[in-house]
């Protein structure tokens, strides 16, 4: 028996995270807040604010923080690769990881770290896994009332935790679930089985806590 690397997006994400913080942590660096924290305003200062968009879903406050976000990563994101494949699961990681470390810029002006965002784009993606033409998923419905109407609720406490984050990147996963559902044909086309068995498709993950840290401190945590 042997270790399959099944989801490599997911798992590289989730490697890398905790090498950055474990590296800060252990030799107490700055390694998270110089290169791993999206800024809080979008002044120029040259091409390392902009990457820092991107990168922020690396950086984590804790292990905490860290173990709280991929819980849920790891659970979803494999089940997601092998539905679009890791190409379109790493194209959709960039996306989102920009539209929240911009949004946070621009409407937050506060330093922003976490891959919260990234969650919250799987598990509303995940909502589409059983799409069919011209119908919308009751999964999808129910996911939208537990997670995003909660997160507005939330946003009126201040706190440290950026839910603007988590609604951007549930915004994202909506989006990218009617741009990228694999239409099933027909069930009179999909027959009742073959030689190498039934049909299967991946089944939606169970609905659970959204992706939390209530850590304080000055950067928000995505």
């Amino acid at each position: 028996m042997r270790v399959r690397y099944n989801a490599p997006v997911t798992l590289t994400l989730a490697l890398l995270s905790a090498a950055v913080l474990g590296y800060d942590q252990i030799f107490g660096s700055t390694l998270v807040s110089a290169y791993f924290t999206a800024p809080p305003f979008l002044d120029g200062g040259g091409a390392l604010p902009w990457v820092r968009l991107f990168t922020h879903v690396i950086g984590h406050a804790s292990w905490a923080h860290l173990v709280s976000n991929f819980s849920f990563i790891l659970l979803i994101g494999p089940v997601l690769e092998e539905k679009y494949g890791s190409g379109i699961v790493l194209l959709m990681t960039i996306v989102t990881a920009g539209v929240t470390g911009l949004l946070n810029g621009l409407f937050v002006h506060a330093g922003l770290l976490g891959a919260s965002g990234v969650a919250f784009m799987l598990i509303l993606l995940s909502s589409f896994t059983n799409i069919r033409a011209r119908e919308l998923p009751l999964t999808f419905l129910l996911v939208v009332i537990l997670y995003l109407v909660r997160e507005f609720v939330a946003a009126l406490s201040p706190d440290s935790v950026s839910q603007l984050t988590h609604i951007a990147g549930g915004l994202c996963g909506g989006i990218f679930g009617f741009l990228f559902a694999r239409r099933e044909p027909p069930a009179s086309v999909r027959g009742t089985g073959t030689a190498s068995g039934p049909s299967a498709r991946p089944a939606s993950p169970p609905a659970g806590n959204p992706p939390w840290d209530d850590a304080s401190g000055s950067n928000r945590l995505g």
